[in-house]
């Protein structure tokens, strides 16, 4: 039988940050405490890198190699360019906290990070349960890791206990569902899997069994109701750098999975998934906007705040058209990009042997400096789906998918919890420029921090007023 070599040309990001991470986990060992700052540019090029890379290379058609495992198309180049912007972004962010706090700004992060990105960027192109599989295995080890990396610390070493215990009973699920779906068609690869449902007469009870333990493990790695109870205690419990990282690219990632699992594998089980899809979400939007209203710490309002997102991209989804899978598409970028903002100010507001997680260390942000407090606002007004910010436009065009595809009640459900919603965003807004300041020490910006974070606030506003170009684009690969 004769070797037929794959074209790994596709597959050039993947090989880039791979062998960058080899070089930055080698160059790492030879240098000092104080030279940690190479490693932090090296991740950075390598991250930059990939980005630069899936741009020039950036798919027209759809091309599979690695014999039918690996796929690339726009869809994959499109959500592979926002997590590596999206990682690289976080870095930032997190480089001056992780500087002020010595016991943290250690290589290993990095290279973690950049295993985690490999991972992300697998399951983006994966195009068989095998390469789904070794995606989400490289991803969720690396995330265990950083989740439990400040190892001095009770709280993180409890969260990351708690994720890693409940993230191997989510992927054993996945694992199981997988095995019956290949005993039910034969088949790995996502194409062999869809032809082989297509050509079925009448329902198999392997395959329906199959297709539940899927959106279970799947639900688990979105972090849906009532398969979210990693979330709020990993946000809360992680060091802020971490939370950052697991609460926006990864998200790209697992809707990518997401897609090309139940769209392209399983779309002819349509009539099976989208009620279980339909539970979800409305699950995830009424317990993630009424549990967020009670919190006072931020990074776990947070983490009720994604649940709730969670469910608006659930609806993109379950309307199953190019209309719905667009505007699903555009919600997850709008969503990480809103995302990275809050938890960027909270990492620039935190300082050394001070953590800014709780509401309250956000008040009277107005007074010790106008301009964060302007960019914090604009955050909260857009996650809160206020008109003329990118959220709202990600909320409509969502509802606008679903309603045309006759879900009235969701859409409802969906418009009311999101008005129930804003208070807890409001909340914020009102300590910000209407509560004494909790301190009055200055707040000091790396000009590299201050210029992206500026930007990241104000693309926001654009996207709000100008989001015919992203959309379009997010059309495009479906």
């Amino acid at each position: 039988m004769n070797f037929v070599a794959p074209d790994f040309l596709p597959a050039l990001p993947e090989l880039w940050v791979l062998v960058m991470a080899c070089v930055v986990l080698l160059v790492d060992v030879w240098l000092r405490p104080d030279q940690r700052q190479i490693t932090y540019r090296l991740t950075q090029v390598t991250l930059l890198g990939a980005a630069l890379i899936t741009l020039v290379t950036f798919a027209r058609e759809p091309v599979v190699t690695f014999h039918g495992h690996y796929l690339k198309d726009p869809l994959g180049d499109i959500l592979k360019l926002g997590l590596t912007l999206a990682a690289a972004g976080g870095l930032l962010y997190a480089r001056d906290y992780l500087r002020d706090r010595r016991d943290l700004y250690r290589g290993e992060y990095f290279v973690l990070s950049l295993f985690g990105v490999l991972g992300m960027l697998i399951m983006v192109s994966a195009y068989s349960f095998l390469t789904v599989y070794l995606g989400l295995e490289l991803l969720s080890l690396s995330l265990y890791a950083l989740v439990a990396f400040n190892r001095d610390s009770p709280v993180s070493a409890e969260a990351a206990m708690k994720y890693f215990v409940l993230g191997a009973l989510a992927s054993g699920l996945l694992l199981y569902g997988i095995a019956m779906i290949y005993g039910a068609t034969g088949s790995l690869h996502l194409d062999a899997v869809a032809a082989a449902i297509a050509g079925q007469e009448g329902g198999s009870l392997v395959l329906a069994f199959g297709l539940v333990f899927l959106v279970v493990g799947l639900a688990f790695k979105l972090g849906a109701v009532p398969f979210h109870m990693w979330v709020p205690d990993v946000y809360q419990g992680s060091p802020a750098p971490v939370t950052l990282y697991l609460g926006t690219a990864p998200k790209l990632a697992a809707f990518a999975l997401l897609l090309r699992v139940l769209a392209e594998g399983l779309g002819d089980l349509y009539s099976d998934w989208q009620p279980m899809l339909a539970l979800l979400a409305a699950l995830s939007l009424i317990l993630g906007n009424l549990v967020a209203i009670v919190q006072t710490n931020l990074k776990r309002m947070l983490a009720y705040s994604t649940i709730a997102h969670v469910g608006f991209i659930l609806l993109g989804v379950l309307a199953a058209t190019p209309e719905g899978y667009a505007a699903a598409l555009f919600y997850t970028l709008t969503y990480v990009l809103m995302a990275l903002a809050a938890f960027g100010m909270i990492l620039v507001l935190s300082r050394a042997g001070f953590e800014a997680e709780h509401i309250d260390d956000f008040r009277g942000l107005n007074d010790r400096s106008p301009w964060l407090a302007f960019l914090m606002l604009l955050v909260m007004m857009s996650l809160a789906g206020i008109p003329f910010l990118v959220g709202f436009y990600a909320k409509l065009v969502v509802l606008q998918a679903i309603i045309s595809e006759g879900f009235i009640g969701l859409a409802i459900l969906a418009v009311v919890f999101s008005v129930i919603g804003a208070f807890y965003y409001l909340r914020v807004v009102k300590c910000l420029y209407f509560d004494a300041p909790a301190s009055d020490q200055p707040l000091t910006l790396s000009r590299d921090t201050q210029v992206v974070l500026s930007a990241n606030g104000l693309l926001l506003v654009a996207l709000g007023l100008y989001p015919t170009a992203l959309l379009t684009w997010c059309a495009t690969a479906f």
